[in-house]
């Protein structure tokens, strides 16, 4: 009985544990990506040299000191979290992280406002990251504030844990180029542990296209031939006007939601939509109405 007891809690255990990630998938995942050409690139070597950082392990030979942690550089939405819910699952399939899950949070889920707390607050967020990789976004908020500010508590507590940590837990920081430069540079105990960057470039008009066409695609859409060359222009301008207001594949997937949005409303007031009516998105549903 004492065995049977024993294989029942082996195999519940082993239903307990999540599938380790497939590499050849993540790889596929990461290819299919819009744009991104450097920062795919930079994972490849990345997931490569730690493959044979392992191989060399296994055969009894030294490996040379090596940072996992990132800092991943660039605006909103273009792909920053995306790519590092990737690589976590990539670190898990080659054997550099336990569970390859992403824990996601900005300045608020780390800082808390009494003393004492802020330490306490970022320990839980970073057990839950254990075994995966903690993202920080807008990571140069916690160096924003003045000497008394609690972000540097938090600071200093995930310094610790990068220590404590460093055989299973990967942190990556994120944000604009410039504040993201300048809060590494702001402490010996950042810099030393994040020295590799990976810029993120804004996307440019074509490949805000096709981030829209494969949306469409996606949710069953298609463009009719005067909307697809009024949307192709449209996103050229949306990127060629750019500015610290552009949201890259943020304002894809909202221009997307507007466009189902006016679709709905013109087939609303049609007697009996067809299948294909229900598919089609004209140049009449792009248009932005004038009081937007």
């Amino acid at each position: 009985a004492g065995e049977k007891k024993a294989d029942v809690e082996a195999s519940a255990q082993k239903e307990a544990e999540p599938e380790k990630p497939n590499l050849e998938e993540l790889m596929a995942e990461l290819e299919e990506l819009v744009g991104l050409g450097t920062v795919k690139r930079e994972v490849k070597n990345l997931t490569n040299l730690i493959k044979v950082r392992k191989l060399r392990e296994e055969n009894g030979l030294p490996n040379s000191a090596m940072s996992l942690h990132m800092v991943f550089l660039g605006n909103p939405g273009t792909g920053k979290t995306t790519v590092a819910r990737l690589m976590a699952g990539l670190y898990a399939a080659i054997g550099a992280l336990s569970k390859g899950q992403l824990v996601e949070v900005d300045r608020s889920g780390l800082v808390a406002g009494y003393v004492g707390q802020t330490a306490l607050k970022t320990q839980e967020v970073i057990q839950s990251a254990l075994g995966g990789v903690l993202f920080i976004d807008e990571a140069y908020s916690l160096a924003s504030g003045g000497e008394n500010d609690f972000g540097r508590e938090a600071i200093e507590t995930l310094l610790k844990a990068m220590e404590d940590h460093r055989d299973d837990l990967v942190v990556i920081v994120a944000g604009y180029d410039e504040p993201m430069e300048k809060f590494i540079n702001s402490n010996p105990g950042l810099q030393s542990r994040f020295n590799k960057y990976i810029y993120f470039p804004d996307y440019n008009g074509e490949e805000l296209m096709a981030m829209f066409e494969m949306r469409c695609k996606k949710n069953g859409y298609c463009l009719t031939e005067e909307a697809e060359a009024y949307a192709k222009e449209f996103f050229e301008d949306m990127y060629k006007n750019r500015d610290d207001n552009f949201g890259n594949g943020r304002d894809v997937r909202n221009r997307f939601e507007d466009i189902i949005s006016r679709q709905a409303n013109r087939l609303a007031a049609m007697e009996a939509p067809a299948k294909d009516d229900l598919m089609t998105i004209t140049k009449e549903d792009f248009l932005v109405p004038a009081e937007e």
